[in-house]
């Protein structure tokens, strides 16, 4: 492989490289809504739990239609991590037919200190 290859395949990585790492430095903000057998199934603990895993901040809670809402905060990998959990995993006993995510956009910081379940 000549030098100017290789140089160029170097760049390139780094380049890569820093966008990845661009893009998980940068905070999402994200409502979220998720439809299904989501109360009564231990969900929102699950919900905080499993958010509190990925290092993202915000709430949940449930709605008097039967639903349960919230918004995640932090870095976009992990904010997309989580609305992949909450749109297919949910807790154990749930039954999850879909999950709606709204209002997202990125955030100079953070607005909540931790995960919290809103009663």
């Amino acid at each position: 492989m000549s030098r100017t290859v290789l140089f160029q395949s170097l760049v390139f990585y780094l380049l890569l490289l820093k966008t990845i790492t661009m893009s998980e430095e940068e905070l999402l903000s994200v409502d979220y809504e998720v439809y299904g057998r989501v109360q009564g199934v231990f969900f929102r603990k699950y919900t905080q739990s499993e958010g509190k895993k990925l290092g993202l901040v915000g709430w949940v809670q449930n709605t008097q239609a039967g639903t349960v809402q919230g918004q995640l905060q932090g870095p976009t990998l992990k904010v997309r991590k989580m609305q992949e959990w909450l749109r297919s995993t949910g807790s154990p006993q749930s039954r999850i037919s879909k999950a709606e995510f709204n209002n997202e956009k990125t955030i100079d910081k953070l607005d909540f200190k931790d995960f919290r379940v809103v009663h």
